[in-house]
């Protein structure tokens, strides 16, 4: 505590004389001040550069030449120490060891690749992915190696003297040998190698294609809506939907030319999906979705349509009310032009919500800055784990940009001194960003009662033209257990994309950017607070349908008054967010929920038929068979949505793991945290059943664990359907509460 005490002081003083300067203030902890204000660049010119990530070799880009070339070196070592050694724990600790090695530097340059301002950068980082992934796939059909791990698996003695977690992943290892063919003939392993080549080109193809704009002759369009895209010349480029535009036109125009159909894109996709078919077949699978689902919750297709159809089922009622009231709101605005097409779905659907409880988002955002959003997670995590975040100082050469936080994470000790998280300073608003640079100086951390430091968090939440439109969550080194008994800190990066704090206001967020924050914390959470032995496992290393778990049941708090109460302070007056507020906005998530849950059941069908038995008809006949079974709304005539659909690459036969996770997030929230949002004894429960395993533990055992009974296919269902119920709201507090 005493490393903090000038710092302490000089937060004082200056806060002192702060307030004689200004009455009107804003009470922030570092923590949110570190948010709240705008970043101050510190120049580098006497620091030592410390390579990206703390790493020395990556102060440059020839430096990932370096790393690969340790990492492959390592690898040699540890593949001869596996091939040579005895059956025993030491096999799935050598193989840890193996995949830890690789990881912590593919998983590094996967992240530089798509984040990084940088192109030489990303290059280097793109050549490093690459040729990592070539040593993994001849690993995964290294037949020494796989005999030295069928040693062990085959030794039933053995076996039954290790632990779970270690039985688990010596079998997840052997499944990675399976699924690459390890069984098979020498000339069918390289047609297994050669198929993942290939599909590794078209996935990124795919990727590039989803994304890219189509463009239209100024002239095939009506003079006044021009102004809506982009102009090139004599043409019109449209590179997205359009799905917020009030006018019915323009996003009838970006709908049919966004989605136009691409005979080369189309090529690729069907190229795709036919190749996982062959790999899937090749190495003993019905269909690339058999192969998928294989360790899931829902571990079978059969499992996953069955979902999708009584969801449906159930949703039948709902979904044709639902569009009647948007069909009603068009009629209202268009008479003359009435029915009702996929492109008004999500402009309806948000108009009726802001017309029913007056939710206009820019009545909300004031209440919600960067800083008390962050302040709200560090409040949470602490009630639920004993959990706190610190920013901590970031060295020369740390980080991609200048605008990236760093978080620690720890385990707050009991009947310790306080942190400086503790401290509370008054600081006007406009002198925040003169502070700033006070803040990020020393640690902010995460603190826990026993563990201390638990990880690291880099915070890359804000809008560069050049990073990925998408908010998600990286890992880039994961947590083991190392030989000495201490513990490898995780370390993984959450990407947003929100406005610039500026120098009359912080970054200030809508209601949906609240929650995605939460969501992706969510995952962070997943990541640190995981305690597995093994890297391979570790936090959100486990299967698709239920790594989206926590951070969907984030959300949920994300949208409780008891929860949303602590934290959401106008900006300016510092008044709380009114509870009737609240109320409307929770409300409002309910109207046309079930046409928006039947969108999403639409698309992981889609998925699922391309991924099962391969058929005798294009995707795009798949899919206008597919959208009039499980949608309702009509096909429009030269479309292909399939070639916008980007999660058939990362989520291929797996995208209803969006709604079987957010079911059992719902189960959750409903029996276990809905009582008490903030009960530590709850929390500490949920980390136990759920969070501390990664995928260490077969996944339907952790949820029979946290809710004390294993769900059913119907559990799932009625859990997405009650959440609907106008019966069922998110606890709002009594006024005198």
């Amino acid at each position: 505590m005493s490393a903090y005490n000038p710092l302490l002081r000089l937060l004082r003083a200056r806060s002192a004389v702060t307030l004689r300067l200004c009455r009107k203030v804003t009470t922030w902890s570092p923590v949110g001040a570190a948010f709240n204000a705008q970043a101050v660049r510190r120049s580098d010119l006497f620091r030592k550069n410390v390579g990206l990530f703390g790493v020395p070799e990556l102060s440059s880009t020839e430096g990932f030449d370096v790393i690969q070339e340790r990492a492959l070196l390592e690898t040699d070592q540890l593949v001869e120490k596996a091939c040579s050694s005895s059956p025993g724990a030491v096999t799935v600790e050598t193989f840890d060891k193996l995949s830890d090695s690789l990881c912590r530097v593919a998983d590094l340059a996967d992240f530089i690749k798509v984040a990084h301002p940088d192109p030489l950068y990303r290059e280097a980082a793109e050549k490093t992915c690459i040729n990592i992934g070539t040593t993994v796939e001849k690993l995964n059909t290294n037949v020494e190696l796989c005999k030295s791990l069928k040693n062990l698996l085959d030794n039933e003695e053995i076996m039954a003297k290790l632990d779970p977690e270690t039985r688990r992943v010596a079998e997840l290892f052997m499944f990675d040998f399976e699924i690459s063919g390890i069984h098979l003939d020498e000339k069918q392993r390289k047609e297994v190698v050669n198929l993942n080549v290939r599909l590794l080109d078209l996935s990124n193809k795919f990727l590039m294609g989803c994304h890219m704009p189509n463009r239209i002759d100024k002239r095939a369009l009506p003079h006044h809506i021009h102004q809506h895209f982009i102009n090139e010349g004599n043409y019109v480029q449209i590179g997205g939907l359009h799905a917020d535009a009030p006018d019915d036109l323009v996003r009838e125009v970006a709908y049919r030319i966004f989605l136009y159909s691409n005979g080369e894109m189309m090529h690729t996709l069907e190229e795709l999906l036919s190749c996982r078919n062959k790999l899937a077949r090749l190495v003993g699978y019905q269909s690339y979705s058999h192969r998928a689902l294989k360790g899931t919750m829902a571990k079978s297709p059969d499992t996953v349509m069955n979902f999708l159809q009584l969801l449906t089922d159930k949703l039948k009622d709902r979904t044709e009310k639902d569009f009647e009231m948007m069909k009603d709101m068009k009629t209202k605005f268009n008479p003359r032009n009435a029915d009702l097409m996929p492109w008004d779905h999500p402009y309806l659907s948000g108009v009726i919500r802001a017309e029913r409880f007056n939710i206009e988002p820019s009545l909300y955002s004031p209440y919600f800055s960067l800083g008390a959003c962050m302040e709200g997670l560090n409040s949470l995590f602490m009630q639920l784990f004993g959990v706190s975040l610190l920013a901590e100082q970031l060295n020369a050469g740390e980080v991609w940009s200048e605008d990236v936080r760093k978080l620690v994470r720890y385990l707050k000790k009991k009947k310790e001194p306080s942190t400086l998280l503790d401290v509370q300073v008054e600081i006007p608003e406009y002198l925040c960003s003169s502070l700033i640079c006070c803040f990020i100086l020393h640690p902010q951390a995460v603190v826990h009662e026993t563990e201390g430091l638990l990880g690291y968090i880099y915070c890359d939440f804000f809008y560069r033209p050049d990073k990925p439109h998408q908010d998600c969550h990286f890992t880039i080194r994961g947590g083991r257990l190392l030989d000495d008994g201490q513990y490898q800190l995780p370390v993984v990066v959450l990407m947003l994309n929100l406005p610039h704090p500026t120098r009359s206001a912080p970054t200030l967020l809508t209601p949906a950017m609240m929650e995605n924050l939460f969501h992706e914390m969510g995952h962070a959470m997943h990541s640190m607070l995981g305690r597995t032995r093994y890297q391979h496992v570790t936090g959100t290393r486990c299967v698709t349908d239920f790594a989206e778990v926590p951070s969907i049941l984030m959300e949920y708090f994300a949208t409780d008054y008891r929860v949303i109460n602590q934290f959401a302070r106008h900006y300016q007056t510092g008044q709380p967010l009114p509870q009737s507020m609240v109320a409307r906005l929770c409300e409002s998530k309910k109207v046309c929920g079930a046409a928006d849950t039947q969108l999403q059941i639409f698309y992981a069908v889609l998925d699922q038929i391309y991924h099962g038995k391969p058929q005798s008809r294009s995707t795009t006949d798949i899919l206008i068979d597919m959208q009039q079974k499980y949608y309702g709304l009509p096909y429009v005539p030269n479309t292909a949505w399939q070639l916008r659909f980007s999660h058939l690459v990362g989520y291929g036969a797996k995208y209803y793991s969006y709604l079987m996770s957010r079911a059992v997030a719902s189960m959750v929230w409903r029996q276990c945290f809905h009582k008490d949002p903030l009960s530590r004894e709850t929390g500490e429960r949920y980390r136990r059943e759920m969070l501390a395993h990664g995928g260490g533990k077969e996944p339907m055992l952790m949820v029979e664990g946290m809710l004390q009974k294993r769900p059913s296919t119907e559990d799932f269902v009625d859990a997405l359907v009650s959440d609907l119920d106008p019966d069922f709201e998110t606890f709002i507090m009594d006024s005198d509460g």
